[in-house]
């Protein structure tokens, strides 16, 4: 009501006086109390009980020593030295827990820019979904950089990745053995995965024919049909490149 009844006094020419108004709730309006004091009405004077305190340069020197690295300071520092682009930083930085796994899973090894989309996609996604805080699972910093690093080594997919995510989120077990005991490891052998796309090219005569007459694009449908051959186990580089090949393109 006061915003509107401002507005309108404004609107009118007038000027919104200093003044203690009485909201009436019954009514929904405010009513005119008093006029609004200064500072010097209310005759403000120093308390002669406490003493002057002096701030020297020491004790400020000691507190600044003394305090945690701030959020604005942790997103200098992942822009300058992690190379984080500003938005990804700040986000990072929305609680110290969330800054803290993202430091620690960094301190594993693992790719900063790497790290920072997983931790804002798919565990931001879990956690939302969950409605739980980074602090309440049972997923750890060195799990989530290893998993980082499997991807970075070519052992795992983006894809086979996140289904070893998925087992992650509820384990405690390390990401190699996940690996190794779901199978999830990539199919890289050259022989097996030119088997494979072998029996795709055969297996879809019409879209090599379209590849063939231009139709570049539809390399995309054939790598999906690898990849689904391979229970999304193969190497996608090694397929468009053997795909590539055997099409002479």
């Amino acid at each position: 009501y006061e915003i509107g009844r401002q507005i309108d006094v404004l609107a009118e020419g007038g000027v919104v006086v200093r003044e203690t108004r009485q909201y009436d709730a019954s009514r929904d309006l405010t009513i005119s109390m008093r006029s609004k004091e200064l500072s010097d009405d209310y005759r403000y004077f120093p308390d002669p009980d406490l003493q002057p305190l002096r701030v020297s340069s020491e004790m400020k020197a000691d507190v600044q020593a003394s305090m945690p690295e701030l959020p604005q300071h942790k997103v200098t520092r992942y822009t300058s030295h992690l190379d984080i682009a500003e938005p990804t930083a700040v986000r990072l930085t929305q609680s110290l827990k969330f800054a803290t796994f993202f430091e620690e899973a960094v301190a594993t090894g693992a790719n900063p820019a790497a790290v920072a989309n997983w931790l804002l996609g798919e565990i931001s996604a879990a956690l939302n979904r969950e409605e739980l805080d980074i602090a309440d699972v049972s997923l750890s910093p060195q799990q989530l950089g290893d998993l980082v690093k499997r991807i970075e080594d070519n052992t795992l997919s983006t894809a086979l990745a996140k289904q070893v995510f998925e087992v992650l989120w509820t384990s405690e077990d390390s990401v190699d053995e996940i690996i190794r005991r779901e199978g999830f490891e990539q199919l890289s052998d050259s022989a097996e995965l030119e088997s494979i796309v072998k029996r795709v090219l055969e297996g879809h005569p019409s879209q090599v024919a379209q590849i063939q007459a231009g139709e570049l694009k539809v390399i995309g449908f054939l790598v999906g049909q690898v990849m689904k051959l391979s229970q999304g186990k193969a190497d996608p580089r090694m397929v468009n490149e053997l795909l590539r090949g055997m099409l002479n393109i």
